[in-house]
């Protein structure tokens, strides 16, 4: 009988240690990890109706709370303006949905709950005012962000990332399709439902992940990998800039009966052999294919990795990211065609840029930022956020010799639309193939000018020809690279 009743109160312990367990992890541990959670809007209907701080472009709100007139709900959150030209930045705030992009990311700086706004919160409480959350100044231009959204076609899907290299800040970046989060923000659920449904079944948006174009979209890079296996192929010390690398018409995938190409339409098959300007210019498969396969696997994904690939953007972005993936385990074949950015490789266009941004910075990377300052409602500036080096991803050596070969691919080479008159533009292109449709996704990345990189530019058009492709993205580059260096 006493053993039963020990037995009992241990088992009363552990039930209770469980539970006190639980609550302290949600109260203590998860409770933020929770609130930031898309898909919880239990957080905002505690707040909804309470007037947020303002996300700000150029002093100019993208995102802001107003007067509703309502009786039940003071506030209203709205998007003026075109709100789809940065529905990919804010996300939307939703008493249904939850929130999403930087309202989501943000939420406790525009809310006012934030460690760095509670004297702010005291005062409010003496004064007995309602809580007001901070604004929040973008890094972003908004003359070039609306360029480079007019430049993607309508029903075009795409996306374009514009970033100054030396300190990491986003100077745009957007994505078609887009969207008008004012129709999922609206305090008519009935409504926001409807607008979800109708923008969900709209290829290319998954809204309930919270994901934009740009930092999520996970698509094969094409060519512009070529660029990791240069530096991993500098990197080892078998090769140097005078290699001789070599270029057949095709080459014979090992252990396989398929054969790897070059590029039918350009001047690859005017030469048996390459060095890695000429190789970079005509942008050449077989050359990239027999370096990694001489290097192996681990080499081009350790110099992946260096770029970037399957590794964190920093803590300055404030948008859900997905990084590039460099796939594992890979046979020979394999390895020649992920080479060249085909086969499981895969990359969003932020991580190009990111890579591209390294070379241009003397092969330091640096963190992807958005936030330029944050103003609590006095007027007092809580946070100028600075710029700070996410990793170092191949020596200035290294960076400073494909800088110079990149400019060649510009002056000389098959990204000459990508050209700005009386400046050196340093750029890469890239075609990955989408199965056996006869359509690609089409890149262009480079920085200018390429003697003292100012600005970064990223351009990928999805499930296009190759001459729509050549079409969208060099000139697409060529021009912002012209309205940032203007400025």
């Amino acid at each position: 009988m006493n053993q039963a009743i020990r037995n009992a109160w241990v088992a009363i312990a552990v039930m209770f240690g469980l539970v006190l367990g639980a609550i302290s992890y949600v109260q203590v541990i998860g409770a933020d990890d929770l609130n930031k959670n898309s898909l919880n809007n239990r957080a905002i209907l505690q707040t909804f109706c309470q007037e947020r701080g303002p996300i700000l472009v150029a002093g100019k709100p993208i995102a802001q709370s107003m007067a509703s007139g309502s009786d039940t709900c003071a506030f209203q959150r709205t998007y003026p303006g075109d709100a789809a030209l940065y529905a990919g930045l804010t996300g939307y705030y939703s008493n249904v949905f939850g929130s999403t992009g930087l309202e989501n990311s943000l939420n406790s700086t525009l809310t006012g709950t934030s460690d760095q706004l509670l004297m702010d919160r005291i005062r409010q409480l003496f004064l007995g005012q309602q809580p007001k959350g901070a604004s929040v100044e973008l890094t972003i231009d908004p003359a070039i962000q609306k360029l480079a959204y007019d430049l993607i076609p309508e029903g075009q899907r795409g996306s374009i990332v514009v970033t100054n290299p030396k300190t990491g800040a986003i100077i745009a970046m957007v994505s078609k399709p887009s969207y008008d989060p004012n129709q999922i923000a609206t305090q008519d659920k009935a409504a926001a439902q409807a607008a979800m449904a109708k923008i969900q079944a709209e290829p290319g948006i998954n809204l309930n992940q919270g994901v934009s174009g740009p930092t999520g979209g996970l698509l094969a890079p094409g060519s512009v990998f070529k660029l990791v296996d240069t530096a991993a192929a500098l990197a080892s010390g078998k090769y140097n800039k005078d290699s001789t690398l070599p270029n057949p018409a095709e080459m014979s995938l090992p252990g396989s009966s398929a054969k790897l190409p070059n590029y039918a339409g350009g001047n690859c098959y005017t030469r048996d052999t390459a060095d890695f300007s000429f190789a970079l210019e005509q942008s050449c498969n077989t050359p990239f294919a027999s370096i990694a396969v001489d290097l192996g696997q681990d080499a081009i994904g350790k110099q992946a990795a260096a770029f970037g690939f399957g590794q964190e953007a920093g803590d300055q972005l404030h948008l859900d990211y997905s990084s590039g993936v460099w796939p594992q385990k890979l046979d020979q074949a394999q390895l020649a065609q992920s080479a060249i950015g085909q086969f499981d490789v895969k990359a969003s266009p932020l991580q190009i840029a990111l890579m591209t941004s390294a070379i241009a910075n003397g092969g330091v990377q640096m963190k992807p930022s958005l936030v330029k300052s944050i103003t609590a409602p006095d007027l007092r500036v809580v946070s100028e956020p600075k710029p700070q080096v996410l990793r170092t991803s191949t020596t200035p050596e290294i960076a400073n010799q494909i800088t110079q070969w990149m400019t060649n691919v510009v002056s000389r080479g098959i990204a000459g639309r990508a050209a700005v008159p009386g400046v050196k533009v340093a750029g890469k292109t890239g075609t990955a193939e989408l199965g056996s449709s006869g359509l690609n996704n089409s890149w262009f990345t480079g920085f200018a000018p390429a003697d003292n990189p100012q600005v970064q530019v990223t351009v990928v058009m999805e499930g296009v020809d190759v001459k729509t492709g050549a079409a969208l993205t060099s000139p697409t580059a060529s021009k912002i690279f012209e309205a940032v260096l203007k400025k």
